[in-house]
């Protein structure tokens, strides 16, 4: 269902754009988009997701609790640094990498718990302070072609490896190296409603379905909406929002993590 709903929304969005690109040219020829003459293009920027992190992890035969990040552990929202690269060889062919480092601490360092919880095969039981760090890393790595270019609007595929690491420590450490190099496809639309002026939809995703190993499961969904504001060629401003959701489980251990929030930063093309 929340698949279903994602892909309307993906819909709704890329012929909104559609309908942007086009109104525009119906005031005569469009001029080039400011921004879209380059070969490597950097993004850097802020973003400030709200948290919604729930995990288990089981062992020697003791099943875990659901254990909540931010109402069981005191993991408060916090800003997170994102980086993006573009090399852009041809007009219509692109490489992507894009890195974003994410680390959860409470405040303070410890938490004392309200309720009894069973985590990696150790109970800690009302009252009892511990300290917690989540982390997750995630590396994508892509190739986008824009099967569809114009001076004012594009439409592209988007094919990925996203590298994913999440990582939990609750007195003692709990790692998941989920999903190394995992494929993951997806598109990008954008259209120039001024020639420096730019709206962009991107949505990637994959699904790892249970019928390929009982014991491991991934879903992941990453969509992005933002606008770009370019100054000259070179230089621009982007404000966006981003939705990611993760869905895994290895062998006894399991996780559902959703960030969602607005993000800004400054780019750089050469």
């Amino acid at each position: 269902m929340r698949a279903r709903t994602w892909l309307v929304s993906c819909l709704v969005i890329a012929v909104a754009l559609f309908s942007a690109a086009s109104a525009q040219a119906q005031f005569g020829a469009p001029q080039p988009a400011v921004g879209e003459v380059y070969r490597v293009e950097l993004f850097g920027g802020l973003w400030n997701p709200t948290p919604e992190i729930t995990i288990s992890s089981a062992q020697l035969g003791i099943a875990g609790s659901d254990i909540d990040i931010v109402a069981d552990l005191g993991v408060l929202q916090k800003r997170f640094f994102e980086f993006r690269a573009v090399l852009r060889p041809a007009r219509k062919h692109k490489f992507r990498i894009h890195y974003v480092p994410i680390t959860y601490d409470p405040v303070p360092a410890e938490a004392t718990l309200d309720r009894s919880l069973v985590f990696n095969g150790i109970r800690y039981d009302i009252g009892i302070p511990v300290t917690t760090t989540a982390r997750w890393d995630t590396w994508r790595f892509g190739y986008e072609y824009d099967f569809v270019y114009r001076e004012r609007f594009f439409a592209g595929l988007i094919l990925e490896a996203k590298y994913t690491k999440v990582e939990v420590t609750l007195d003692s450490p709990f790692a998941a190296e989920f999903i190394r190099a995992r494929a993951a496809v997806g598109g990008i639309v954008r259209a120039y409603p001024a020639r420096n002026w730019a709206l962009t939809f991107e949505f990637t995703g994959f699904k790892l379905p249970e019928s390929v190993d009982e014991n491991y499961r991934g879903e992941y969904i990453d969509i992005d909406v933002y606008t770009t504001l370019n100054f000259t060629d070179n230089v621009g401003f982007q404000f966006g929002y981003r939705s990611l959701d993760l869905i895994y489980r290895i062998s006894q251990d399991t996780g559902n993590v959703r960030l969602k929030g607005f993000y800004y930063g400054g780019v750089a093309r050469f």
